[in-house]
């Protein structure tokens, strides 16, 4: 039996997010992903205005002048959202942890597709597969989804994004949009990160908490690591001490955005101290500028 505290929180979210799918996100959604899962119909001879990145090189060399390969746009889509439930995501030092930002995020992007007619999945990891929803239509499933990202209790405490995007790539063969939710606090992804992106339209959604980038001075305190359970005190009273927590911070984002740019995936940044929608709002303005 779901407690009713879950069922109220699954209404308050779709409620909240209604009003954003129903005014922004689906149009947006449509721009950036319909047509961009698209199959192979045939190939002719170029046309003035064709889009040159359309063109057939092997087959403009052999007939001697430019062809152009035709596609048609797939009937609907497969959305795949991938949620890092490790113990870091309970963090939060603002109005919300970062794993209740993440649930709201995925409803979101989960009513956006089903009024587009697509279909969404859910794969909840940490160092395991904790729970598997495979992909399809409707409202009632992407309650189901909801439900299952908010009242789902893991099992695993560490992030294994690696053992997660293999699991995909084995799972779902057919090409999906996949957002891949995370804080990214995890090691030796970037192979994996790689080949997935291949397969599918791979987007990174990053959460942090300020507190993960910032230590403030207020004396000694006592640190847990979330996913491993050790605890170390500090005195953030140290001005070199708050300085050096800010640098390994920021050179650890420096190098996750590497990596990322290096793979050609795309990344929504949000901070839990500041509206997720915003952001949101702008990765899908600025992709559908690049797709037009």
């Amino acid at each position: 039996m779901i407690p009713k505290e879950v069922l109220k929180k699954v209404k308050s979210i779709e409620i909240q997010t209604r009003g954003l799918v129903n005014d922004v996100f689906s149009g947006e959604y449509h721009s950036v992903f319909k047509g961009r899962g698209m199959e192979f119909a045939e190939v002719r001879e170029y046309q003035f205005g064709d889009d040159i990145r359309t063109i057939d090189w092997n087959v403009s060399a052999r007939m001697g002048h430019p062809f152009v390969k035709v596609f048609d746009e797939e009937r609907e889509l497969t959305v795949m959202l991938l949620v890092d439930a490790s113990r870091s995501a309970d963090f939060g030092t603002q109005k919300q942890m970062k794993g209740e930002i993440a649930a709201e995020i995925c409803a979101l992007l989960a009513f956006s597709a089903i009024k587009n007619n697509d279909k969404v999945g859910l794969i909840i990891f940490t160092d395991k597969i904790e729970i598997f929803v495979p992909p399809k239509k409707g409202k009632k499933h992407v309650l189901r989804v909801i439900r299952e990202l908010l009242y789902h209790k893991p099992t695993g405490t560490k992030t294994d994004m690696s053992m997660a995007l293999e699991y995909l790539s084995r799972l779902i063969t057919r090409r999906s949009v996949v957002f891949l939710i995370s804080d990214f606090q995890d090691e030796d992804y970037q192979q994996s990160l790689r080949i997935a992106s291949r397969k599918h339209d791979l987007i990174a959604i990053t959460i942090t908490d300020p507190r993960e980038i910032e230590l403030p001075n207020v004396g000694f305190i006592e640190l847990q690591d979330a996913e491993t359970g050790e605890t170390i005190l500090i005195d953030t009273a140290d001005a070199s001490l708050r300085s050096g927590f800010l640098e390994n911070a920021n050179q650890d984002r420096t190098a996750r955005e590497k990596v990322l740019r290096s793979i050609n995936v795309d990344r929504i940044d949000i901070e839990t101290d500041k509206p997720y929608a915003e952001p949101l709002i702008r990765f899908f303005r600025e992709r559908a500028k690049r797709f037009r």
